[in-house]
């Protein structure tokens, strides 16, 4: 049963890291899921303090992944009406057009509702190049998660069966 357990944390654990680069897949969390299926090996004990605190940073990684878009949005001179669009992009992105949409959705958005706003299209270009640093940003905070949860887990694998 170890060995199926352990089996399944790698495939977890690669597959979280995986999904910090392709969009659809939530990384971090299932990251943390490959930590915790390590922890229920009789080989290796996690400590109980690492797992609630990488479950939060899971969590927190993963809500704000869905944000850093709109803040680079604002941060690059986008309006209202740029942040709305990136939101309505992002949505429509993951839905309609899956996994690209959810890169191409909040630039696409981002541009489209400036444009509607009356900015120039230097303007509006610039407020979704701001939605696109914004996911790129969210996709690094998501691999440093996943790959640190990584590290623990096979740390922890390699500590547990010597």
């Amino acid at each position: 049963m170890d060995i199926l357990l352990s089996s399944l944390g790698v495939i977890l654990i690669l597959i979280g890291l995986a999904g910090c680069i392709l969009p659809g897949i939530p990384g971090p969390p299932i990251s943390f899921v490959g930590l915790l299926v390590l922890h229920f090996t009789k080989y290796v004990q996690i400590n109980e303090n690492t797992l609630i605190t990488w479950g939060i940073i899971a969590v927190i990684v993963t809500v704000l992944d869905n944000f850093v878009p709109i803040w680079g949005t604002k941060k690059f001179g986008g309006s209202k009406w740029g942040v709305w669009g990136s939101i309505i992009g992002l949505l429509i992105g993951m839905f309609v057009f899956p996994p690209f949409g959810i890169i191409i959705g909040p630039f696409a958005g981002a541009v489209i509702g400036e444009m509607m706003a009356g900015q120039e299209s230097h303007k509006a270009l610039k407020a979704g190049f701001g939605a696109f640093v914004g996911f790129l940003f969210g996709t690094g905070v998501k691999l440093v998660a996943s790959g640190w949860m990584t590290w623990i887990f096979f740390r922890e694998m390699f500590h547990g069966i010597n």
